[in-house]
């Protein structure tokens, strides 16, 4: 019995997926023919552009919608399914990004939108840490300090996938990479409307991909990755909050905040380089400019593709690795997944200074 209910569940994702990606395939060149008949092109004057050519930026519009849709005939299907407050939050984002992508939005109106968008995941759909899991010493934590913690996770979970969206296919990529593993994970554990979830986004991912390989036909603007950024922090926390240790007995997944942690590592590792380096630089964090590892990669040559898959690959190493080493804790497990991400970062410094001295020496290692 236990065996045909997941048979049942996971050919019930696959259509759903295949829905979710047909209408994301389906609907794209739609957008793009009322992207160039209203001339809605990028900025390819701006320097942090990659493209000597305007594409459209709105193919976040078909991510969404693909989702909204699918995700809306599972809520028809089964009405326990956890629409509500997804969409609620993922419409207050799409509004916002879609007003980003075409005209512009100041900073701290994001800023602002994305605390909305937060608060009704933590206070309304209860999306929330209530543990540090041990890490640095601390467990469970107070409601207040809770919903903080998880708000701020939230954002810069969100602002990290918008980070990356900087050349074909890398937040597409990583997005699909995200949620292939967060799927296969909650059907492990039995969390199967939270698989459909994930599956659903696969789909409406990789619809667009499609057109967003390079030579890139559209990109995914703000409205597709702010949008990714969200569903895939609601996953992350739900996952790790379904795997915690309780006195109903020990969790299916050990070392659940380190596995999330390398299956987010990309984005978020470069988001926090990116900030520190500003910083100690006395440069605003929010500052834009062209230090991103896939800005650092193309200058030693390596095409949008084989810099996107590159980066797939170290994410998924350190998705293999964490789980060889489950056993050895989340503190000892972070650490090990940023030592990886830091020498990858490392090595990728290397490079860029003995291309740009013509020399290779071990004092390019350093300074």
């Amino acid at each position: 019995m236990a065996d045909l209910l997941l048979n049942n569940q996971i050919l019930y994702s696959v259509f759903i997926f295949l829905l979710a990606m047909g209408f994301s395939w389906a609907v794209i060149p739609s957008i793009l023919h009322v992207a160039r008949a209203r001339h809605l092109y990028d900025d390819i004057g701006h320097f942090r552009k990659q493209h000597d050519h305007g594409i459209p930026r709105l193919g976040g519009v078909a991510i969404f919608a693909s989702f909204a849709m699918a995700a809306l005939i599972c809520s028809i299907i089964d009405n326990k399914f956890p629409v509500g407050y997804i969409l609620t939050a993922a419409i207050v984002l799409f509004v916002m990004g879609l007003k980003d992508d075409l005209s512009g939005v100041n900073p701290s109106t994001k800023l602002v939108i994305q605390i909305v968008a937060a608060l009704i995941l933590v206070i309304w759909g209860n999306v929330r840490l209530t543990s540090m899991y041990g890490v640095l010493g601390i467990y469970e934590l107070p409601y207040t300090f809770s919903c903080i913690l998880s708000i701020l996770v939230i954002i810069m979970v969100i602002n990290a996938f918008n980070l990356i969206d900087g050349i074909d296919g890398l937040a597409g990529v990583t997005g699909i990479i995200t949620h292939i593993s967060f799927a296969t994970l909650f059907i492990y554990t039995h969390q199967y409307h939270l698989a459909l979830i994930s599956a659903i986004m696969i789909g409406a991912i990789a619809g667009f991909l499609r057109f967003n390989l390079s030579p890139a036909k559209i990109f995914m603007g703000d409205t597709g990755s702010l949008f990714i950024g969200l569903i895939s922090v609601i996953m992350a926390i739900e996952f790790i909050e379904g795997n915690k240790f309780s006195t109903a007995g020990s969790p299916m997944v050990y070392s659940a905040p380190a596995l999330t942690v390398a299956i987010l590592i990309g984005p978020i590792f470069d988001t926090l380089r990116i900030f520190f380096v500003r910083i100690l630089s006395g440069v605003p964090p929010f500052t834009a400019d062209r230090n991103h590892i896939h800005h650092r990669m193309l200058r030693l040559g390596y095409t949008h593709m084989q810099t996107t898959f590159i980066l797939a690959a170290i994410n998924i190493l350190s998705i293999v690795i964490t789980l060889l080493f489950s056993n050895l804790g989340n503190y000892t497990l972070i650490l090990m997944i940023f030592l990886i991400s830091m020498l990858f970062n490392w090595l990728v410094t290397f490079l860029i200074r003995s291309k740009e001295r013509e020399q290779v020496s071990l004092r390019n290692l350093f300074v």
